[in-house]
């Protein structure tokens, strides 16, 4: 081949891979419409109603019309525009935004983190690269500040989490207001039809929508795009048509001038009435969150080349419909709609006000499922929901809870104005803080003057002041339900968040160290049985309290024994080669390991074959961690894994301090105790076989009982007999009542169900695989029963004999 043929050859490939990559970021531009654009491309169904649904009249000249869209225009142009798409888009943590993008970006930089069990191990991430240039002498001043400032860390926490329950807020309104303005379309051509139906339709809508969540978005993902686009196409359409059959001139309304003179003219009830306006960007914050599922890049394009035109002419083509038309205000959106085409509108509009509404549930779950990340929020049943797309999940109590308090919204306000000021106030304050942490982000990550990011703060911040101020004026009229749900998800975000790290605090003082569990052993009588144990527990290093009183009452532990610590670090994403961190714990005969399972705060914390997948990671290490490959110690390891493996989880219960303030006693004792007791468990968070599953508790009696009331199954002829212990219930009195004696225990009595006798502890230890620990376990309760708790073991006699006579 002569050198120019190759040429051109090498040309042509360059050239393919150019077509490929513009044909691949069409197609996500494309397909980010159904999940991105939902709910900003809906807001033309309620904007200039709320706007003008107060005081604010219009007069002959129009000024007030063309005003309102001077401010949609303007407002649409530099908060969407600019500074999302052209500015705030730059600032994504690896491909990923939002506001804990955000956040996550500023604790990297300037080691704001409050995750415990960070380790300089963990900055050697791929995704935890930062940016190594030198610090400025501002971004020197912020860090030194934030470091030696720990209060200043605790305010930004609050300020994040206070967006995010903004944010969460919007998951409760955008269904609500979304629906029932498309709904209320029926009106206009079935004039008889009351509210009360407008209303249960709506309430109809919505429970369906809510309930189909646990099958998932991916069976019906690829409707999305399509119905966007439709409603894109139609709205823009009809605003075209408005435009040039009723005010060609319209478009002079543009000019900034308008809204200097509709302030003038409306004075305070213009000002109020910004609240309506600010409904024109809903949906903005959602593109951002929802960036890490494309790419920036498609994202723009889809917004800057297909969204922005077409919502800006719409939103002109309805202020050309007004400016003829000032008594069909209050459904001016449907009016305006030709009479030929008023029924597919209509259709394709209730279909994106699904589409919208579906977008923002599931971003809405997706903030949570950060949250419990980053310890903020009281651990929930994550359920994936498609085992091909990344990130597709359904949390069964956020997505009921989410449905009780649109319905509460919907049945309770019955007017989408109202609806409309408390949707405003929760929208801009997200965007508010937003604004905030890109300042500090200018300033700490791309190392930027200080004067660029307070002229960023200073223009957008005033702009988004100005709309807080308007619809903090309409608290009375529905602003209050952003503010009092906000409130709530606060207090227990932070109150959980404080209660998680004192428990850490309590365990990290508390920890054993690992020469005192080996030298113990003779002492004890240890005895080590065949089997895998994994002993969870959130230390990277010694060994939890929770196990040394495991040994010490039950002086038995399994041949290989593996302390598991899953925690999350401050990336967004970790990848599988780079998830577990192995090494050795104690001498090598020992057999002891700590396995650190490491997830980003977007990643879903659970694998499908968690312990095929650790112990192939300790068998790795011991080829890398001696020359010689140790076949006896990888032998053994796989030998225990075929005898059984037996999850062991600790159970520890907070409560203050005797000299705490009476608000640590309400926040810990009340709040903190309720979450624990009522939040899922760790097991079936973490996925554990109930029937491997063995927990050890703080306290002896506890520990004792736990045993006797483990939830398993026995099998007689084929057949699971129900058996009744009354005396069940006991381990969920305190203390002081647990030492009471037997009459009072009798009075306790519940009648709960269980699948377990005493005499089958055997069954139960062999089901954790090890027929020694089973003959050890059952004469140890029996001696520590009848020693410790006098009584007991008659009852349990007299409980055996009463089931075996039914």
């Amino acid at each position: 081949m002569n050198p120019s043929q190759e040429f051109v050859e090498q040309g042509m490939s360059q050239q393919n891979v150019k077509i490929k990559s513009y044909t691949t970021m069409i197609t996500l531009a494309y397909q980010s419409l159904g999940v991105v654009y939902g709910d900003i491309s809906t807001s033309p169904l309620y904007v200039y109603k709320t706007t003008f649904s107060r005081k604010l009249s219009l007069h002959e000249n129009d000024e007030e019309i063309y005003g309102v869209l001077s401010f949609i225009f303007w407002t649409f142009t530099l908060i969407a525009l600019v500074k999302y798409i052209f500015i705030v888009m730059s600032a994504n943590d690896n491909g990923e935004g939002g506001t804990f993008a955000l956040y996550s970006l500023l604790c990297r930089h300037a080691r704001l983190s409050i995750l415990p069990n960070q380790q300089p191990s963990d900055e050697k991430l791929s995704a935890y690269a930062i940016d190594e240039s030198p610090d400025t002498s501002q971004s020197t001043y912020l860090k030194s500040f934030f470091e030696k400032n720990p209060k200043s860390r605790k305010v930004l926490l609050i300020f994040v989490l206070l967006g995010t329950c903004m944010a969460i807020g919007d998951g409760v309104l955008t269904p609500a207001i979304s629906v029932v303005s498309a709904v209320s379309g029926m009106q206009l051509k079935a004039t008889g039809l009351h509210e009360n139906y407008v209303i249960m339709i709506s309430c109809a809508i919505l429970v369906g929508l809510f309930s189909l969540q646990h099958h998932g978005t991916h069976r019906v993902a690829f409707m999305f795009a399509p119905v966007i686009t439709a409603w894109l196409i139609c709205i823009s359409s009809i605003g075209i048509y408005n435009i040039f059959r009723w005010n060609p001139h319209v478009y002079s309304a543009l000019s900034p001038v308008y809204m200097i003179k509709f302030l003038k003219s409306t004075g305070i009830d213009g000002w109020v009435s910004l609240g309506g306006v600010v409904l024109s960007v809903t949906g903005v914050e959602t593109m951002f969150t929802d960036v890490g599922h494309f790419s920036a890049l498609s994202i723009k394009v889809a917004f800057s080349f297909l969204v922005y035109p077409c919502l800006i002419l719409a939103y002109i083509g309805e202020a050309a419909f007004l400016s003829k038309h000032h008594e069909d205000i209050e459904r001016s959106f449907y009016k305006s709609i030709p009479e030929a085409v008023f029924w597919p509108v209509f259709i394709i509009a209730t279909l994106a006000a699904v589409v919208g509404s579906q977008a923002v549930i599931t971003a809405t779950f997706s903030m949570i499922n950060q949250c419990c990340a980053l310890n903020c929020f009281p651990r929930v049943k994550i359920v994936h929901t498609s085992s091909k797309i990344h990130g597709q999940i359904y949390i069964p109590e956020v997505n009921w809870m989410l449905m009780c308090l649109c319905l509460a919204v919907t049945i309770g306000l019955r007017d989408t104005n109202m609806m409309g000021h408390a949707y405003g106030l929760a929208v801009i304050s997200v965007m508010f803080v937003t604004t905030c942490l890109m300042a500090l982000v200018m300033v700490i990550v791309w190392k930027k003057s200080i004067t660029t990011a307070v002229t960023f703060l200073l223009f957008f911040g005033s702009i988004e002041l100005l709309y807080i101020s308007a619809s903090v004026s309409k608290v009375l009229e529905g602003g209050w339900i952003p503010i009092t749900l906000s409130l709530i998800f606060l207090s227990v975000m932070y109150i959980w968040n404080y209660g998680t790290m004192k428990k850490h605090e309590f365990d990290v003082e508390n920890k054993v160290s690992v020469d005192r569990i080996v030298s113990l052993g003779p002492s004890i009588g240890m005895v080590r049985v065949p089997g895998v144990g994994l002993v969870y527990t959130n230390l990277v290093s010694g060994v939890p309290a929770v196990f040394g009183h495991f040994v010490t009452n039950l002086p038995a532990f399994h041949q290989v024994l593996v302390f598991v610590c899953i925690k999350s670090v401050q990336v967004p994403h970790v990848s599988e080669e780079e998830r577990f961190l192995i090494s050795r714990v104690g001498p090598k005969e020992c057999g002891m390991f700590r396995g650190i399972v490491r997830y980003g705060y977007k990643d879903l914390q659970q694998e499908y074959d968690f312990e095929n997948t650790l112990l192939a990671g300790i068998i790795q290490f011991l080829e890398t961690e001696d020359s010689i490959l140790p076949k006896d110690e990888i032998m053994q390891i796989i030998n225990a894994k075929e005898s059984g493996v037996a999850y062991i989880l600790g159970h520890c219960y907070a409560k203050a301090k005797e000299p705490a303030s009476i608000l640590k006693r309400i926040a810990i004792d009340v709040v903190y105790g309720f979450l624990s007791k009522n939040c899922r468990e760790a097991d079936v968070v973490l996925n554990v076989p109930h029937t491997s599953l063995l927990e050890a508790f703080n306290s002896e009696k506890k520990f004792i009982f736990n045993l006797l009331q483990r939830y398993f199954t026995s099998f007689r002829e084929g057949k699971a007999y129900r058996l009744k212990f009354p005396w069940v219930g006991v381990v969920n009195r305190s203390q002081a009542d647990i030492n009471k004696n037997v009459d009072m225990i009798a009075a306790w009595r519940r009648e709960r169900e269980y699948f377990a006798t005493t005499s089958e502890y055997k069954h139960i230890a062999n089901r954790m695989g090890s027929e020694h620990l089973a003959k050890m376990l059952s004469k140890h309760l029996e001696n520590v029963i009848k020693s410790k708790i006098p009584g007991i073991q008659s009852l349990i006699n007299k409980t055996v004999i009463e089931i075996e006579k039914s």
